[in-house]
């Protein structure tokens, strides 16, 4: 289960619940964090773009990947060329 935006309600999520927040503004393309939270610790892997573009690029690439598709179910790891192990 996603728990959107917290809308004001605080304490802990359900366990197993996955929480996200969005937040525009200003110059910011794209801020992109996720976090790993454990006691008294955090992991956090972020990605933060500074124009549009990079997105617009990355959507064309995939339009054009699946253009050449036959029907069926993919990832992005086939969109990628990427090995699945």
């Amino acid at each position: 289960m996603a728990d959107r935006v917290r809308d004001g309600i605080t304490g802990e999520r359900k366990r197993g619940d996955i929480g996200f927040a969005v937040l525009r503004g200003g110059t910011v393309a794209g801020d992109h964090s996720v976090s790993f939270n454990a006691a008294d610790e955090r992991l956090i892997l972020s990605h933060k773009a500074g124009n549009r573009i990079i997105f617009a690029r990355g959507a064309v690439k995939a339009a054009l990947w699946a253009w050449e598709q036959k029907a069926g179910q993919s990832d992005m790891f086939d969109v990628l060329g990427l090995p699945k192990d």
